[in-house]
This record gives structure tokens, C-alpha cells and sequence, in this order.
């Protein structure tokens, strides 16, 4: 829009023959163009402040469990944010969809040793007494 705009008053200029040294300096005008439209555009990279005035989303306020460190390489915490009960069941599934671990009446700090598991991603699914899933989400192996 801008550049359109300084394009048609080179043109105007330029035909009317008003001003020649206007016309013969076509180059640095061209230039001039180009600075301006790359200040607007810093200029509003730099008031719009990017995502930093984002708020988390509803679902990672009411996170029971917190899963660290993620990409994990020898081990992988899971630990309790909120009230914890001794009836739950975390289990670890595969991206084939396999289940790879089971822990009935877990802790409220569990740690998960990953000497035998493959590169990948893992989904983790934390279950109450009845096996309703609470909670489900992922974690990367990168070894």
C-alpha cells in the first residue's frame, strides 16, 4: 500500500516532466522507498510486542501432573501439582500405541527410568480408581 502510493508519485512526477533531476535520481528514490517500508515494518514488529501479552491456556492452569524434563534422556519425573491420591494409575503408551509402562497407586513424585526405551514420543495417561482418564499428554525420549 505504501510502496504503491510513492510508486504513483514517481510516475506523476516523472511524466510531467516538472522536475527532470527528480527522474534522473530514479535510484535513490527507489532506496528512499525501500527504508521507509522497512522502518514501518520494525516499527510494528516493535510496538506489537509480539506474544508476550498472551495468556496460558485454561488447560495448563488445571494441570494435576507436571512432567520434567522435557525432551528427557535417562529419566523422566512426573510429580503431583494439585491434591494427590493414592489410587492412581499412570501409564506410559507408545506413539505405535503400545503400552509400555504401568504404575498402580503411584506416589506423589514418581520417576521413570528410560534406559529401555527407544527414541520417540511417549503419551502418559494418569487414571483414577475407577479407570477414568484424569489427565493425558506427552513427553520426548531423545537419547
Amino acid at each position: 500500500m505504501i510502496y504503491s502510493f510513492f510508486v504513483s508519485v514517481w510516475f506523476l512526477r516523472c511524466n510531467e516532466k516538472k522536475n527532470p533531476l527528480f527522474c534522473a535520481n530514479k535510484v535513490k528514490f527507489v532506496l528512499v522507498i525501500r527504508i521507509l517500508l522497512i522502518s514501518f515494518i520494525l516499527l510494528t514488529a516493535v510496538t506489537s510486542q509480539g506474544q508476550s501479552k498472551r495468556e496460558p491456556s485454561p488447560d495448563a492452569l488445571q494441570r494435576i501432573l507436571k512432567v520434567y524434563p522435557n525432551p528427557a534422556t535417562t529419566f523422566a519425573k512426573f510429580e503431583f501439582q494439585k491434591s494427590f491420591d493414592k489410587g492412581f494409575t499412570l501409564q506410559i503408551i507408545n506413539f505405535i500405541g503400545k503400552q509400555v509402562y504401568e504404575a498402580k497407586n503411584i506416589s506423589s513424585t514418581t520417576t521413570l527410568d528410560l534406559s529401555t526405551y527407544n527414541r520417540g514420543v511417549y503419551i502418559y495417561q494418569l487414571k483414577d480408581q475407577s479407570g477414568k482418564v484424569i489427565e493425558s499428554g506427552k513427553f520426548q525420549v531423545s537419547k
